[in-house]
């Protein structure tokens, strides 16, 4: 085994050790391997451990639109560090001249009139315990008295624009101190290269902040300044870039060959490429290279994992939002019936009252027959040689009767027309709880189905057993 495998296997080891209940909850592993196992001895017996970094590294890569080459799947010839990965990036802002040619093509000025730059300490100083404090990734004074804060961000960050407004104001405010006059105060740049798309609706690779005037358009003071360079949107048809761009593509990465290629004819891009090659063979870096990159890559796993746990609460809370919007639906239907329940009551209260007014009626011609028979009594008392009017009052009788006989059957249709009113009044009334029961037995199923309520729950509900409810299925 060579030194440079045996110290490829100690790493792996040293991440499995630290990682391995982590990879089981994270993958979904339902098995577990124990530690003495992974003995130097055995390592050999278990290379799919190294399989897995490979694995990871990939889709690290797919997720970044990064190329899928990794450093555990590269040759030993052929690897080079990736620029992008703030460790490395770094690393390459200490060599003076890449930090001149870098801030040059930023301030759009040449090298010699950036002169000399110094990296100051990278943690801003706090005016009170309360007051957040900051820390900045590369911290550059020129020696105009201009600062620039310079941060390479490989992992994806929500509000961005608000943490570097905080940080250029943080490194503004703090070059005074108490007493100190604002004239001292010189510019501040806060450049953060981005390893990930941030402005989704446009396709500029490199934007530049300043504060303007709303009314006039002029600027404001020069004295603040972000610029933000996002890696992914460098056009491809960018083959031989200068300027900015050929910064950009350079510390996006990519093969050995290639960035050699993309450095020639810019001193300061060769001996960027020259640092980053030694850097690359040299296996202490190399360890610490390569122990950031897997913080990196398990840093993104657990952000994929999270965006993935509040994708499912925010399922979740739509299928309840949906339940709540039934149910809601289910009992305006139930008011309705309700409603039209009342009305029917209504009609049939009013049907009966007709039905009294009809009786009351019949009453009155009852009482009038009764008068007309008592006339007709006393009329053949009085004279039983007044022939005529006998047979006239028998008529009038007669005529009586038969008006007591219409009255009679008059009060008969109205008794028949009290009885379908109130079999109508019945029939709604059984609707009406038929609708009500079925409503809620259509609600509780549907919450069923959808998991919001369990068998036990939905049968008690339902009034019914666990079995019966499950027949209402088939």
């Amino acid at each position: 085994m060579t030194k440079e495998t045996w110290l490829a296997a100690s790493c792996l080891e040293n991440v499995f050790r630290k990682y391995i209940w982590k990879i089981r909850f994270l993958r979904g592993v339902s098995f577990l391997i124990p530690e003495s196992m992974v003995d130097y001895k055995k390592r050999k017996q278990f290379s799919y451990v190294r399989g897995i970094a490979i694995a990871e590294r990939r889709l690290f890569m797919q997720q970044n639109n990064m190329t899928n080459q990794t450093t555990a799947a590269t040759s030993e010839e052929d690897f080079i560090m990736k620029p992008y990965i703030d460790w490395c990036f770094k690393e390459l802002m200490r060599n003076p001249n890449t930090r001149r040619g870098f801030i040059a093509e930023l301030l759009k000025l040449s090298p010699d009139q950036i002169g000399n730059t110094t990296i100051l300490e990278n943690e801003l100083s706090k005016r009170s315990e309360e007051e957040k404090k900051g820390v900045l990734d590369v911290h550059v004074l020129l020696e105009n008295g201009t600062q620039l804060d310079i941060e390479m961000q490989v992992v994806y960050m929500h509000y961005w624009d608000d943490r570097s407004l905080f940080y250029l104001c943080k490194m503004f405010s703090s070059q005074l101190h108490k007493g100190e006059d604002y004239d001292q105060l010189q510019k501040c740049v806060h450049v953060g290269v981005l390893n990930f798309t941030y402005y989704k609706n446009d396709d500029i690779c490199y934007r530049k902040a300043r504060i303007y005037d709303e009314e006039t358009g002029s600027l404001y003071s020069d004295k603040l300044e972000i610029q933000v360079l996002e890696l992914p949107k460098i056009p491809k048809e960018y083959h031989h870039p200068d300027g900015i761009i050929a910064w950009m593509k350079f510390f996006r990465g990519g093969k050995k060959e290639d960035l050699k290629e993309m450095s020639k004819g810019n001193s300061y891009l060769e001996e960027a490429y020259e640092d980053l090659m030694e850097m690359s063979q040299d296996e202490e870096k190399r360890r610490a290279y390569e122990a950031r990159e897997r913080a990196i890559r398990d840093q993104l796993s657990l952000q994929r994992q999270a965006e993935r746990t509040f994708q499912q609460l925010t399922d979740a809370q739509e299928k309840l939002e949906k339940a709540a919007r039934k149910i809601v639906e289910a009992e305006r239907k139930v008011v309705e019936a309700e409603q039209k329940a009342a009305v029917a009551e209504q009609k049939a209260v009013e049907a009966e009252q007709k039905a009294a007014v009809a009786e009351q009626k019949a009453v009155e011609a009852e009482q009038k027959a009764a008068v007309a028979e008592q006339k007709t009594a006393v009329a053949e008392q009085k004279t039983a040689e007044a022939e005529r009017k006998t047979v006239e009052a028998e008529q009038k009788t007669i005529e009586a009767e038969q008006k007591t006989i219409e009255a009679e059957q008059r009060s008969e249709k109205t008794q028949g027309k009290l009885s379908e009113a109130q079999r109508l009044l019945e029939t709604v009334r059984a609707q009406k709880d038929a609708a009500h029961e079925q409503g809620r037995k259509d609600a509780v199923m549907e919450l069923y189905q959808e998991g919001v309520l369990n068998l036990e729950q939905a049968a008690s509900a339902c009034g019914m057993s666990p079995d019966d409810f499950q027949k209402q299925f088939v």
